[in-house]
């Protein structure tokens, strides 16, 4: 293989800025959250060019903006310290943020909570107050306030504490807890697929707690050492790889106070995943699922004698997609439900009992995500509607017919919402490829916005991209033009994948395409879009790709550049390179070895290779059980498709990354290299899943961009 040299890259200026700004996050407002009294909004935000954040109180009234507290403050100079379990619960939360990360507010409002540096703080509203908690030694984890605010509850040393603000001491609820068998922690699939990031519960009377026994034994242990330095010890996670041993979870209730667990039972055999735990305005709610993610049951449990009983059984020949939002209980009336039994999801009403009340949002609806239930009015907000590439809000009264609520921006937008302050508001993020995010808060009676504040540095960079559907109710595609386009001249191709399971990458958004349009211009036609297995389609669509990722998802990447060179006829289809992070890593290592007469180059950051080396819940639900699908992993896997690679190919991927190991990439580099076959590698030494650090976040597009100059 020839490499011809590269240009150089251009607006290196916009990319250093890009990446010291944390792909523009920092100095936008995150946690937006209204105080019961409707009269502040509380806020994190961090400054332009800085990870850390602070926490900020919005007047609703005055729009007067004022700092409440800042690490700086708390830790009186010192560097903020995150044990390997801190870090690794913000990575599986996806937070590259620093500081206050997250923040409680008491249900009266008169309190907050914050962590920082593994201690807690709680902060008096009425004046500003301080209290450090006299916790004792070891960083204390998922930290949250009692129902009725006067304690608040966290794990620190694999047990279940509480902490009587009156009293502020510290008092061990749960007892017996190890590192082999925590109390109160969610293992490592609930954190990273199921979206359940909390092993405990308070009892809305708060003299109770629900917590969970993760018992690890036989699980794989997996090291993730520090190449440059071979002297520590590496940092071991329990790992469930497909096909083998899962943790065995229990529940137990016990008192605030202290005392003997009350066992839950349920048919843990049949179903051994606990999905979901919900403990409010209504009994102590169950979801739990089968291991092949094809059943599962909503549970209600008598807390006193451990006893549960089904109240909704929910069946998918494919598998059965998980919403933490559901069950929602309305008291006595029943609870809302989410099901994709009738063809795409749709939200019911459910009797108290289970059996089915009346469906509020039907499956043409386009739900996207909840946005929370008003009891008082009898309304429920959601986001979603028929385009999936952009959502708007939508409410429900009484189970009417969906209204779209009026909010600030484009037709064709993204907004991201959630019902607060008593319910008598809305925080609300929105963008469109036309607008970064703004952040506001409106009230739910139709009053007017209050924008919360940035101190963002907005980008010189202006976004070109079209969005439209392919033919036959195909995929949506985008197309992203550089800046100087010249009608009628051929450009090489650039196409970005993800094209796996929830997610989108064709999107009305700004924010996230910047990047892609600094890589336009260097010289290319960037293109995307979303195949078959993708979401916010049909659940025929979704399903497509059950027991096999590679057919349908590289043939649906295909077929759309085919028809977007008809519709763009700049597009050069003989020099087309695939970029793509994770699962799309994996499509684009995919479309390079088995596409070779498409697919010119690729660039595939951390990639799944082996499916087999991959986790369990995550895996299992597309493909089943390894042993009773052996055809599923052998079509899906990468190393399947070594003896037809042709093009050269870029491997990118964290050697600390504890989601998808180091070891994919080095068994896919030593299978091509065993087989003759052009590759590169580059290790990001130390750098887990995501990239944060602005160096490198900048070497690292400017290495992708060279690679495509050089090899297209």
């Amino acid at each position: 293989m020839t490499l011809l040299t590269a240009a150089p890259v251009t607006d290196v200026a916009f990319l250093h800025e890009y990446a010291e700004t944390r792909r523009y996050l920092s100095g936008r407002p995150v946690s937006v959250k209204v105080t019961p009294d409707g009269k502040s909004a509380l806020f994190l935000r961090s400054e332009a060019k800085s990870s850390a954040q602070m926490l900020f109180e919005l007047d609703l009234a005055t729009r007067a903006t004022k700092v409440l507290l800042t690490p700086e403050a708390v830790l009186a100079g010192a560097s903020e310290q995150l044990t390997a379990a801190e870090k690794a619960r913000l990575e599986r939360q996806r937070v590259s943020a620093r500081g206050f990360t997250s923040y409680q507010l008491s249900t009266d409002g008169a309190r907050l909570l914050v962590g920082l540096s593994g201690k807690l703080y709680v902060v008096e509203r009425a004046d500003g107050k301080v209290t450090q908690l006299k916790t004792g030694e070891g960083a204390c984890i998922d930290a949250k306030f009692s129902p009725d605010g006067k304690s608040v509850a966290y794990v620190r040393d694999s047990d279940v504490q509480v902490i009587e603000l009156s009293k502020n001491t510290e008092r061990r609820v749960t007892k017996g807890g190890t590192e082999e068998k925590p109390h109160g922690l969610a293992e490592f699939v609930a954190q990273e697929e199921m979206d359940r990031f909390t092993g405990f519960w308070f009892s809305p009377d708060s003299k109770s707690i629900v917590f969970q026994e993760t018992d690890h034994a036989g699980v794989e242990v997996f090291g993730v050492p520090d190449p440059t330095k071979p002297e520590q010890a590496p940092d071991r996670f329990h790992y469930p790889r497909a096909g083998r041993k899962n943790v065995v979870v229990k529940l137990g209730v016990v008192p605030v106070a202290g005392g003997t667990p009350k066992w839950i039972s349920w048919d843990a055999a049949a179903y051994p995943y606990l999905n979901s735990v919900v403990w409010k305005d209504g009994p102590l709610t169950l979801v739990v699922q089968t291991r092949e993610q094809t059943k599962e049951q909503v549970l209600s449990v008598d807390p006193k004698t451990g006893r549960s009983s089904v109240l909704l059984t929910e069946e998918d020949a494919a598998w059965i997609n998980l919403n933490q939002d559901f069950p929602l209980w309305w008291k006595d009336t029943g609870f809302f439900w989410a099901t994709e039994r009738n063809g795409a999801t749709e939200l019911e009403l459910r009797k108290p009992d289970g059996s089915l009340e009346a469906s509020w949002v039907k499956p043409a609806a386009g739900f996207g995500a909840l946005v929370g239930f008003a009891p008082a009015t009898r309304t429920l907000f959601f986001t979603g509607g028929p385009n999936p590439t952009a959502a708007a809000l939508y409410k429900v009264v009484d189970g009417g017919a969906p209204e779209l609520v009026k909010t600030p921006g484009e037709a064709l937008s993204t907004v991201v919402a959630k019902l607060t302050g008593g319910d008598g508001f809305i925080a609300l993020s929105h963008t469109s490829t036309r607008a970064m995010p703004k952040h506001v808060v409106l009230r739910v009676d139709g009053g007017e916005f209050v924008e919360v504040p940035s101190v963002a540095i907005e980008p010189s960079l202006k976004l070109s991209m079209e969005i439209f559907q392919l033919e036959n109710d195909g995929p949506w595609a985008a197309v992203i033009k550089p800046s100087n386009f010249v009608k009628g001249q051929k450009y090489p191709v650039v196409l970005n994948v993800y094209g796996g399971p929830h997610h989108l990458e064709v999107l009305q958004v700004t924010r996230e395409n910047l990047v892609l349009q600094w890589l336009a211009n260097q010289g290319f036609i960037v293109v995307k879009a979303d195949g078959r297995g993708t979401p916010r389609r049909t659940r025929a669509w979704e399903r497509a790709i059950s027991h096999d990722f590679a057919t349908p998802t590289a043939a649906d990447q295909i077929s759309a550049l085919q028809q977007l060179g008809k519709r763009v006829p700049e597009l050069d289809l003989s020099r087309v390179g695939v970029y793509g992070w994770s699962f799309g890593g994996y499509m684009a290592a995919l479309l390079a070895m088995s596409k070779g007469d498409v697919i010119k180059s690729a660039v595939a950051g951390a990639p799944v290779v082996d499916w087999r080396d991959y986790d369990t819940f995550y895996t299992e639900r597309y493909l089943g059980l390894p042993d009773a699908q052996p055809k599923a992993y052998e079509v899906s896997s990468l190393l399947s498709y070594v003896k037809d690679s042709k093009r050269p190919m870029l491997l990118i991927h964290g050697t600390a990354d504890d989601n998808v190991y180091f070891l994919h990439t080095l068994k896919l580099s030593d299978a091509l290299f065993k087989a003759g076959k052009p590759h590169s590698v580059l290790p990001l030494q130390n750098f887990t899943h995501m990239v944060p650090d602005p160096l490198v976040t900048e070497r690292l597009w400017e290495r992708i961009a060279t690679w495509f100059k050089e090899t297209l």
